[in-house]
């Protein structure tokens, strides 16, 4: 055999050796990607109530009620509908009465309800309803922001759940329900999105069959237009869905999701959205106590043009929620996004999990006065719920421990600095100064436990969440070791929101240098209970 050819045999060999790994990586690799996944429900063990949800080319981005809390209306994106994070908000503050800034009163469980997100030419809108202003609308030309000063579509007290809709030849619609639920009004819209052209006509009211219809979210398929819409209440309502040939109706109905025999009390008001291949899917909140309205995902499916929504036997009207399903159809890598928690406060703006009680003061915190600190200046205050510039974030998970360092050296007498789960029946773990000295301090609505006294600069506070109850514990050696203090407290849903992690700076006496407090970072954990992560 001559030299060169059994080179070139050797070659070709080597060749087809590598081929055929190539090819065998490849089939495993395409095998692996054919493995069904799995998701479990809920998709999100947080307070995302009322939701609303869109696809954009092949990323899904979700809205929820924020009442008092700004910034108001958080975006979540998704690529798979199952993994979420948050992207941005689309109300820095809320600039429509004094009360937002808690002046002549508050708006604890006002403020932002129900909105809806929609795209439109090109245009991304956010409509949203507060109980004593009206229905308003913020637009974008990326989902990013910069996101318009809101303006009213509808002004006036008495108005929530607006939704709009442009039709197939460029009719624009709004439709919505009226404070305390129902019945649900129609208007015409102008096609920019920012005003009514009629007084509205109803469209939908049957208080016998029907109580408590809300939160209505309009679709066209097929050419039958589709309302979905709760009844019977947020603990305990299921999911009607109607249908007509004309978008005045009149509509027919079917209850379409319900609470059957599973745990899941109220599967309640949510959003139709669908793959890119147009696998149909339902998001829909869950009320689940002291951690507020938590998010499940549902598959659908259509027969005779009707959805049927979770788990039901073929020619079943009405399903049940799922505790677990194969995920949809996904375009991309495996996600394990998860909304924000902890944070180092290195940033020169605050990150997007955090949101302040009302609008906050702004001269009265920073990120930037000493760099990789939160600050909080004092402002008089009775009593924490009716202090301002109280930072709050969502819990994330059944089970919880949130830690923060503080560092004490610009607090002054008459602070109090601390933690709390805040809400209208607060706890919380407390530097209080008073004649120069510190100590610590935890305070429920029934009573006040005193705690040592602090003489270091610095303290570590931690709060545990296990299902509705919070305990608390600190430590003055750095972190290397927690004492308990008091003992658990029930935490509650008040509000309409859950119950919520917070950090504060307040004064009881009256001073424009009542002093401040430095909170170093906080550090967010999970405590996995098998119920609350995919």
């Amino acid at each position: 055999m001559l030299p060169g050819f059994a080179r070139t045999r050797q070659l070709f060999c080597y060749g087809c050796a590598i081929a055929a790994v190539l090819f065998v990586s490849m089939a495993a690799s395409r095998a692996q990607s054919n493995v069904e996944q799995v998701y479990t429900n809920p998709i999100l063990y947080s307070d995302y109530s009322d939701p609303d949800v869109i696809r954009d080319g092949t990323n899904y981005y979700l809205v929820s009620s924020t009442f008092e809390f700004v910034p108001g209306i958080p975006i979540l994106q998704s690529p798979d509908l199952v993994h979420w994070s948050i992207l941005t908000q689309v109300l820095p503050k809320i600039k429509l009465a004094p009360q937002y800034d808690m002046k002549n009163g508050d708006r604890y469980g006002r403020g932002v309800w129900a909105p809806a997100i929609r795209k439109h030419n090109g245009l991304f809108y956010v409509f949203f309803p507060t109980p004593d202003e009206g229905i308003f609308v913020s637009t974008a030309a990326q989902i990013t922001g910069p996101w318009s000063d809101p303006i009213a579509v509808i002004a006036g007290p008495g108005y929530e759940d607006p939704c709009p809709f442009w039709d197939d030849d460029g009719s624009a619609y709004l439709i919505h329900s009226r404070l305390h639920a129902g019945p649900l009004i129609l208007h015409r819209m102008a096609p920019d999105g920012k005003s009514v052209l009629d007084d509205g006509k109803e469209i939908i009211r049957d208080p016998k069959n029907l109580p408590t219809l809300e939160g209505p979210k309009l679709y066209k398929r097929n050419g039958y237009f589709y309302i979905f819409a709760p009844y019977g209440g947020v603990a305990i309502g299921p999911q009607a869905v109607f249908r007509s040939r004309s978008i005045y109706g009149p509509y027919e109905y079917r209850t379409v999701l319900a609470q059957g025999t599973t745990a899941v009390n109220g599967p309640h008001q949510g959003a139709y959205v669908e793959t890119p291949d147009g696998q149909p899917w339902f998001v829909h909140f869950h009320s689940s106590g002291a951690h507020g309205r938590i998010l499940y995902l549902e598959p659908v499916r259509w027969e005779d043009d009707w959805p049927v929504i979770g788990q039901a036997p073929p020619g079943a009207q009405t399903g049940q929620p799922v505790s677990a399903w194969p995920a949809p159809h996904h375009i991309g890598p495996p996600s394990s996004q998860h909304p924000q928690t902890s944070d180092e406060f290195n940033a020169s703006v605050l990150a997007p999990q955090w949101e302040w009680n009302h609008n906050p003061d702004d001269i009265h915190w920073s990120l930037r006065e000493r760099p990789g600190f939160l600050r909080l200046r004092a402002m008089q205050a009775a009593d924490l719920l009716h202090a301002r510039n109280t930072l709050t974030q969502q819990m994330q998970n059944k089970s919880l421990e949130f830690t923060a360092r503080l560092e004490l050296r610009g607090m002054q007498n008459g602070m109090h600095a601390g933690i709390a789960m805040f809400e209208k029946s607060a706890s919380g773990l407390e530097v209080v100064q008073s004649e120069n000295r510190r100590t610590l301090r935890l305070f429920d609505p029934g009573e006040t436990v005193p705690g040592p006294a602090v003489a270091s600069q610095a303290v570590q506070l931690r709060l545990r969440v296990d299902a509705d109850r919070v305990s608390y514990s600190y430590s003055l050696d750095g972190g290397r070791s927690f004492h308990p203090i008091g003992g658990p407290t029930a935490i509650t849903f008040s509000w309409w929101k859950g119950s919520r992690p917070a950090l504060f700076a307040y004064s009881n006496e009256q001073n424009d240098t009542a002093g401040y407090a430095d909170f170093d970072w906080v550090h967010y954990t999970p405590l996995a209970t098998g119920q609350d992560h995919n």
